[in-house]
């Protein structure tokens, strides 16, 4: 199938059937997008770390080793080697049954310090141990690191499925296939590109332009109207990411905590840790952004369906109208989002003493405001943007006009005419009765 031919094919835009692209917005669309994915193909291939082997495990110097296991007794003793003697106390002995690793089968005490803040281990517990080497039959040879969530996580992963194929059907089925393939990208294009030492920003604009095209041609169907919500996620993006460098350079963020302290440690080689810092607000900023550019174009080209006389002007007002209510909601979703993923440590920085100026300017939760705030305003330019896209777009696509069914002629209804004088009447004409009603009776 042609390029031509996709551009002109059925799609959906936001749940509803949409035309062929007329010629003009196809030929438009062609040459405005046309050069975007070649560019995204071309970026892809050469950032991608073709025949490079990430060293992983013992190789980056990560020694411990998982082993699963099941908690088969919780009894109260010491922390020490001799924790298991009489009278011993502070800790939580908890053994489990290991079902992998070098020694699997055998069955290992671990001491828990009995603190509030320790989790409690139940028999029957299926858990995680971390084996640090030496003697697998040692105690002193395993730390408890985990529980297993692995049925939890699947059940949870089995509701959300079916709540989406339950509303969304075959367009549930559709938006289950782009996630699915969005982490695909994630895993196995953006996370070597950035650990082989590519540019992050330059790798997460390329990988949130695939994400892109994945996920809202596959969901929203290949339409002239998929297409421009398209080029409104592009020119937002692209504000971002220039915010984002400005704002990160102009209050001197590094993106160096300590999460991103251990990866630079664990690697080996110089990481750019600034912009890793964009590359997450970027790809963070994507999932919204597609929902207000195709809530927006789908607004617009139902405008123009409904009015085929409105103009740019009008459309523009009109869909910025809608955009305007949405645009609150949906700026807040992305604030709590961030802060609901900041929140421990806005509770650490509370328990400082510090006034709120320092702890809105403390490295840490600094990035977090410029990557919230930088997010914010793309958001907000995304509505003015796409609109005017669509607008530009949606008033040069030809309204099929449907033919409104011709009015069948009322029938008139035909006046009963009285009978003739010369008409023969039956009957008694004394009391009016007439044999074919029945027998005659006085009322």
């Amino acid at each position: 199938m042609h390029v031509k031919d996709l551009l002109a094919a059925h799609g959906h835009g936001h749940g509803r059937h949409v035309e062929p692209a007329s010629a003009p917005v196809r030929r438009l669309l062609l040459v405005l997008l046309v050069p975007l994915v070649l560019a995204t193909v071309v970026g892809a291939l050469l950032l991608y770390p073709f025949g490079r082997e990430q060293p992983t495990g013992p190789e980056v110097g990560i020694t411990q080793t998982p082993v699963r296991g099941e908690v088969t007794a919780v009894t109260k003793g010491g922390c020490g080697p001799e924790g298991d003697q009489p009278g011993a106390s502070g800790c939580v002995l908890v053994a489990v049954k290991m079902s992998d690793g070098a020694a699997a089968g055998r069955e290992v005490r671990i001491p828990v310090p009995e603190q509030p803040s320790s989790p409690t281990f139940e028999v029957g517990d299926e858990v995680v141990l971390a084996f640090g080497g030496g003697d697998p039959t040692a105690n002193t040879s395993y730390q408890l690191a985990d529980f297993q969530r692995g049925t939890p996580m699947v059940l949870l992963a089995v509701l959300f499925a079916a709540a989406v194929l339950l509303l969304g059907r075959w367009q549930g089925l559709a938006a289950l296939g782009a996630l699915a393939l969005s982490f695909v990208v994630l895993v196995l294009f953006v996370l070597p590109a950035l650990l082989a030492g590519e540019n992050p920003v330059t790798v997460a604009v390329v990988g949130a332009g695939l994400i892109m095209f994945i996920v809202l041609y596959l969901t929203h169907g290949v339409s002239a109207r998929t297409s421009t919500a398209v080029l409104g996620t592009l020119v937002s993006l692209a504000l971002i990411g220039l915010l984002g460098v400005a704002f990160t350079a102009f209050g001197k963020l590094t993106g160096l905590d300590q999460d991103t302290a251990n990866l630079v440690s664990l690697l080996g080689h110089a990481i750019d840790t600034r912009g890793l810092l964009l590359a997450g607000t970027i790809i963070g900023a994507l999932g919204v952004l597609d929902d207000v550019t195709v809530t927006q174009t789908s607004a617009v080209w139902e405008l123009r369906r409904a009015n085929p006389s409105l103009g740019f002007r009008d459309l523009y007002a009109a869909g910025s109208r809608i955009g305007r209510d949405h645009l609150s909601s949906v700026v807040n979703t992305l604030v709590m989002a961030y802060a609901g993923a900041a929140l421990p440590l806005l509770l650490a920085f509370s328990l400082s003493g510090r006034n709120l100026g320092e702890i809105l300017t403390a490295q840490q939760v600094a990035q977090e405001v410029v990557r919230t705030l930088v997010g914010s305003i793309g958001l907000v330019a995304a509505v003015p943007i796409t609109t005017a896209l669509a607008a530009f777009v949606a008033g040069r696509e030809d309204v099929p006009v449907e033919e409104e069914p011709e009015e069948e002629p009322e029938e008139e209804e035909e006046e009963e005419e009285p009978p003739s004088r010369f008409e023969r009447v039956t009957g008694d004409l004394r009391t009016g009765y007439d044999p074919a009603k029945g027998p005659w009776r006085r009322v």
